[in-house]
């Protein structure tokens, strides 16, 4: 009797326990992705504020680079935290990644614009996504590192299922505060200075989460590492410059985390991209499906990271790699069937043709602002880029006059006739407004009608991408934390997670609008992530093992 009773209140401790561990895990981390992801939530608005200076798809494209700096440095925060974290410890590593996120967050919603401070203003939008993305990159290998470690056997992927659902969480969260603060303030003063404070908010959410995580206690597992002695000094060396990790380390990259990456990337972001950006969707619609897609599919985080106890990690996240590949190309039309329904008709019934010499079409993107697209060619695919229109490009033989056929309908491309200056940009604007006219007789709508869109369908096909979303990433926290010992853990499983999340998945939104940009058609970006999650399953499916019965308390 007397063992049962105390036997009891230790098990309600250790439940207790247990829930502070991935509450406050998850609740930090929910923020950080908070942080991180407003910017990608609000990139369409930042372009004008920050990218003003250059054409209106290279600002876009711009802006997105900008949204992927804090991607391309996450590995180097992987590296330099997760070496604090397997010297110094878990718990303290993440509260330092914490505080800088909160602070590079909120200094963004203070930053002048480009029309303020000209070149500067990008300059230092640049500098804060990279202290976001260093901090980003030591905060989820610790976070999910800290979870498992404390999780009993046959639990971990239960239990860093939470903190697998705080990206998803994170960018719910983000996308309910802007629709709040946009419903409250009007699209105009939002986008004039209202999307400045959804960054200042993050200030408050910071002393709540640091409060919340110096309740934490360091994890059991390093703190028996440490007092056996079989901590280590140089993690990195262990970790990459020893074969049998270093090989590791590349299958859990090129075989796991490259194809997570480009699915939840793709399911998430792009998507949100696409109906704002290339069908015109109004920008608080886009936001409230984007939340609805996520409120529907976020439990499935913790149902497939239970699923994972049961029978395995690796073949839920293959299957999720391969469910993505094959249905993206007929989800993505589907979503322009559903949510402008007037542009999948005009499409079909009037397919736009740009007839032109080769040598006359310049690649739409400009890095440094200095390029002119002032040939035909290119005055007719920026704006049919900007328009949302897909087109086809027809080689014309050399010196051809450049065309553009909407239909049956066949216009003369642009002639500046000489001009230059206000009057080139004044004879550009003229032809343009022709050719506006022509695509609006035609059928093409210059935005989606939001009483049109089928509401329930898109937030159908938002949430099974965000199904496939949950099944490759429910998982993988659990498996690559038991791929490797736990004094190199922290290192060893940051790295191939930010490289394949920060560079394979934070450029997909990049590279696939460059790719639409470059071929005309709306679709074509979305190969970038069909075959990077087929390459992963090849190479997950022959040369990885499961890891669920593991043993990480080594």
């Amino acid at each position: 009797m007397g063992a049962d009773s105390q036997a009891a209140p230790a098990s309600k401790q250790g439940k207790g326990r247990d829930v502070l561990v991935i509450g406050a895990s998850s609740l930090g981390t929910v923020f950080e992705w908070y942080d991180f992801y407003l910017y990608g939530s609000l990139a369409v608005i930042i372009t004008g504020h920050f990218f003003s200076g250059v054409n209106e798809t290279t600002g876009f494209i711009l802006a997105l680079l900008a949204f992927a700096a804090g991607f391309a440095i996450r590995p180097l925060g992987a590296v330099i935290f997760g070496r604090l974290g397997d010297i110094w410890g878990r718990k303290n590593t993440f509260l330092i990644t914490m505080l800088l996120m909160g602070v590079s967050t909120f200094v963004v919603g203070l930053l002048p614009s480009y029309e303020q401070i000209g070149i500067a203003a990008p300059i230092a939008l640049v500098v804060m996504r990279l202290v976001q993305g260093l901090a980003l990159g030591g905060e989820y290998g610790g976070a999910a590192t800290y979870v498992a470690e404390h999780a009993p056997p046959g639990r971990r992927g239960f239990y860093t299922s939470w903190i697998q659902t705080t990206a998803t969480v994170g960018l719910f969260l983000s996308l309910l505060v802007i629709l709040v603060v946009r419903t409250q303030l009007g699209e105009e003063a939002f986008k004039a200075w209202g999307w400045r404070v959804p960054f200042l908010v993050s200030l408050l959410l910071l002393g709540v989460s640091l409060w919340i995580r110096l309740k934490l206690h360091e994890s059991p597992t390093f703190q028996k590492m440490i007092a056996e002695g079989k901590g280590t000094k140089k993690p990195l060396a262990e970790a990459f410059g020893q074969w049998k990790n270093l090989k590791v380390v590349l299958l859990a990259l090129f075989g796991l985390t490259m194809g997570q990456a480009v699915v939840w990337y793709c399911g998430q972001f792009y998507a949100q991209f696409f109906l704002e950006k290339t069908l015109k969707v109004d920008g608080a619609l886009a936001n409230l499906l984007i939340a609805s897609g996520l409120l529907i599919g976020t439990p499935f985080f913790v149902f497939f990271g239970w699923l994972s106890d049961k029978i395995g990690r690796k073949w839920i996240i293959i299957a999720g790699c391969v469910l993505a590949a094959a249905t993206y190309f007929p989800i993505f039309k589907a979503l322009t069937t559903y949510a402008n329904p007037l542009l999948a008709q005009a499409e079909a019934s009037a397919p736009v043709t740009v007839s032109a010499d080769p040598a006359t079409c310049a690649f739409q993107f400009d890095p440094v602002g200095k390029a002119k697209f002032n040939t035909p060619c290119d005055v007719a695919k920026a704006y049919l880029a900007k328009a949302g229109v897909t087109y086809s490009v027809r080689e014309a033989s050399p010196g051809a006059p450049t065309t553009v056929q909407v239909g049956g309908v066949t216009l003369s491309g642009f002639d500046a006739k000489g001009a230059t200056g206000k009057a080139f940009a004044t004879a550009r604007k003229a032809w343009e407004a022709d050719l506006g006219d022509q695509l609006k007789v035609a059928g093409y709508p210059a935005k989606a009608d939001s009483a049109l869109v089928d509401k329930p369908k898109v937030i159908g096909l938002l949430a099974l991408l965000v199904l496939y979303v949950t099944m490759v990433y429910g998982p993988i926290a659990a498996m690559l934390v038991e791929l490797f010992p736990t004094r190199i853990r922290y290192t060893a499983m940051s790295l191939p997670y930010h490289l394949g999340n920060g560079w394979f998945g934070g450029f997909l939104p990049t590279t696939s609008f460059a790719i639409v940009a470059a071929t005309g058609d709306v679709y074509s970006g979305l190969w970038y992530p069909v075959i990077i999650a087929s390459v992963t399953a090849v190479i997950g499916g022959l040369f990885l093992k499961d890891t669920r019965h593991n043993v990480i308390d080594d």
